[in-house]
């Protein structure tokens, strides 16, 4: 009897070498827990910047990092790194090497109650990005977390946050709210989606963790209701993507003895 032999080529997938590079790695560490600037990440890994942007751009090239620009400084840009590209890679590679390595997907099993915890959403108006985030973590755990948002500048709902929700089944109606209310309060995680409220964002009290996603604000992308409708669109697929990631964070969390 002829023994099993693998279909696949010989040599290893090339997310593991791209990956697989020590500086590389702690790269795509610092940035799958938050977005980041050349001049943070030189900072919290120690190299100098050349060395640094030159695997930035490895890791850009291999489709594992992207970068937009600041909307509160456009010389710089903040990285960070495709969730599920690198899920999708990771599970080809195990695959390749035994079709029982192969991962399933992150946030496919539905609303979860095995997570607690308090998180805040900052933006500038808190008028889409804080308030579909608040409500996508509070529909994807079934409101076993307590979440809040706010904005620096707070402002109207938008009405194009409220229809784009209504397409996830989800009723947006909260008040937008000073980012000054939830002040002195204790959070797990500070989460800032945008650029420029990051730059004011307090120091709240306790040993919770701050984290910056980079979004851009989607009623830029234009003059009416209806010509961003797509931005807004968009901002929805991505907060829904980055949440169902997040809710992982608060697993290892609360798995903390």
């Amino acid at each position: 009897m002829a023994n099993p032999s693998p279909d696949s080529p010989t040599r290893p997938p090339a997310f593991l070498p791209l990956a697989g590079h020590p500086l590389r790695w702690r790269l795509l560490r610092e940035l799958a827990y938050s977005d980041r600037q050349v001049s943070e990440l030189i900072a919290r890994v120690g190299e100098r910047q050349s060395l640094i942007s030159y695997h930035l751009g490895r890791l850009r090239a291999g489709g594992l990092v992207t970068a937009r620009r600041s909307s509160a400084d456009g010389r710089d840009a903040y990285y960070r790194v495709d969730l599920v590209t690198c899920s999708e890679l990771l599970s080809s590679a195990g695959a390749a090497l035994h079709p029982g390595l192969a991962l399933s997907a992150v946030g496919t099993s539905g609303p979860t109650t095995t997570v607690g915890g308090r998180v805040l959403f900052l933006c500038t108006g808190n008028s889409a990005r804080s308030q579909m985030a608040e409500a996508f973590l509070k529909h994807a755990t079934n409101n076993s977390v307590e979440v809040f948002s706010a904005g620096s500048h707070p402002s109207r709902l938008h009405p194009n946050a409220v229809r784009v929700m209504r397409g996830y089944g989800i009723v947006l109606t909260g008040r937008a709210k000073h980012l000054d209310e939830f002040a002195g309060q204790r959070f797990d995680y500070v989460v800032t989606l945008c650029d420029r409220v990051r730059e004011v964002c307090p120091e709240f009290p306790g040993p919770g963790h701050a984290i910056h996603w980079s979004m851009a604000n989607p009623a830029d992308d234009g003059d009416t209701d209806l010509a961003t409708y797509p931005a807004f669109e968009g901002a929805a697929a991505e907060l829904a993507t980055r949440i169902r990631f997040f809710i992982t964070l608060l697993q290892q969390q609360n798995e903390v003895p």
